[in-house]
């Protein structure tokens, strides 16, 4: 089944135009080193060879910044199958859009050497013509992320379909006005970040400058967002319910936390969790009362007009 990504050609797209041009993606973490044949089915196994030797070359990085690195060269080398779709954004407010074409080479001495071949489509896709949901998963700052669960919106773009897509309309959802206004709670938390409780002991995390802590991959599903405490001692996962919150949520930010734990916290880190919807009931406060790392925050849709 064909699958899609958004992946970056360089921070802030510096080298799209040549990757466009040259018909390929790439990326160039551990440049120096040809990935040839060093690419397992389990990105795990890629991550516990190959995070230490970043380390090593990155002096100052922490775990975190190293999964990132490592989990995003898998997914090119391995992760990603030809005739794969990818969204490549141009620096200028669009996509290129294309499909792979080849398995994983090697170009040393380039700005970006781990490379595939890509016949990109004549087309681009305008960030403002997307759908708010498409707009938040390909405008993540991480350097590859799956956005499969668009593809409905994607191939119309790409078959030549641009009207806005029809948002189905979850007929359990009890105020389509209260609705219509939490769409937006995860980008404007994002945004007001500083200004909530959360924000004034976390910092949302960040990789050289550029915010990569919203919809953090791991491998049971994305993170909404991953911050880490003024301190560095704490990282906090952070789950966004919107509307009524099933006690299945629980488990769900356990799983992150889980990941978050063994795969990112670096020796004497602590891992909380926080989730926040609109309103908790007898079964989530039966559930969080025998755990002593997850809170729960209410939070509250408020529109006023003044004269």
């Amino acid at each position: 089944m064909k699958r899609y990504f958004k992946l970056m050609l360089g921070r802030k797209s510096k080298f799209a135009e040549e990757a466009y041009n040259g018909n390929f993606i790439g990326m160039d973490f551990l440049h120096d080193i040809d990935l040839s044949g060093q690419f397992p089915e389990n990105w795990r196994e890629f991550n516990k060879k190959y995070i230490p030797v970043y380390l090593e070359r990155r002096e100052g990085k922490t775990r975190i910044a190293a999964g990132l690195a490592c989990g995003a060269l898998w997914t090119l080398g391995k992760g990603i199958k030809q005739e794969d779709i990818v969204l490549c954004p141009n620096g200028e407010g669009s996509y290129y859009v294309g499909e792979i074409t080849s398995d994983y080479s090697y170009h040393k001495d380039t700005n970006l050497p781990h490379r595939r071949e890509v016949k990109w489509y004549p087309l681009t896709i305008d960030r403002a013509s997307m759908s708010d949901a498409l707009r938040s998963s390909t405008g993540s700052a991480g350097t590859v992320s799956d956005i499969s669960k668009h593809e409905t919106e994607i191939r119309k773009f790409i078959d030549g379909n641009t009207n806005p897509p029809i948002v189905a309309v979850d007929e359990t959802i009890e105020d389509p006005i209260v609705f219509a206004l939490e769409k937006h709670l995860e980008e404007f938390l994002i945004q007001n970040w500083k200004k909530t409780e959360l924000g004034k002991k976390y910092n949302i995390f960040e990789l050289d400058g550029e915010l990569v802590g919203q919809q953090f991959l791991t491998d049971t599903g994305p993170i909404d967002i991953l911050a880490i405490n003024k301190d560095k001692k704490e990282l906090l996962v952070v789950e966004l319910k919107k509307g009524r919150v099933s006690d299945n949520v629980v488990g769900q930010i356990q799983r992150y936390m889980g990941y978050v734990q063994e795969e990112l916290a670096e020796n004497g880190q602590i891992v909380k969790g926080v989730i926040i919807g609109l309103d908790d009931d007898l079964r989530i406060k039966r559930a969080l009362s025998v755990t002593n790392n997850i809170e729960f925050y209410k939070y509250k849709v408020n529109f006023t007009l003044y004269k």
